[in-house]
């Protein structure tokens, strides 16, 4: 799973450079010739959501997500492993439920076959984002059960 999100990472890495090219790109255009590249704009939006939510799975992985545990910290140890517990378990059912709910909606979009208005793309591609990344969130959450830290 550490190289799955190496690669991840230089894969949202190259996201983000394409999309800063994009946008320089759009703006030179824009600004200097008077035309701007038609769709530049859902691309980048696109690219964001996506970077977003994988993003969000590769901070999970490091278990570098905020945390409200100035409390926690001060609780006797049988305590603590109890509220890890129940952190664990609602992150796994929170996540499943976002997980079944963007995917019914993500399946609408493929049955109604939209589109975004100005580049054409397919809209379950951008909502498949937010399935895809609560994922891989619960995936790792799990396998985190059985990992040492």
């Amino acid at each position: 799973m550490s190289r799955l999100i190496k690669v991840l990472e230089r894969l949202l890495a190259l996201a983000f450079i394409f999309a800063v090219c994009l946008n320089f790109a759009n703006v030179f255009g824009r600004y200097l010739i008077g035309r701007s590249l038609s769709g530049a704009d859902e691309v980048q939006v696109y690219i964001m959501v996506w970077m977003a939510f994988l993003g969000a799975a590769a901070v999970a992985w490091r278990r570098q997500h905020l945390r409200m545990d100035v409390l926690v910290r001060y609780l006797p140890q049988a305590a603590q492993r109890t509220l890890k517990s129940v952190e664990v378990m609602l992150t796994v059912l929170l996540a499943g439920f976002v997980v079944v709910q963007s995917a019914r909606y993500t399946w609408q979009m493929v049955v109604l076959g939209r589109s975004s208005d100005v580049a054409g793309i397919p809209m379950w591609i951008a909502h498949a984002a937010v399935a895809f990344g609560f994922g891989l969130i619960a995936v790792i959450v799990v396998m985190q059960l059985f990992r040492p830290k």
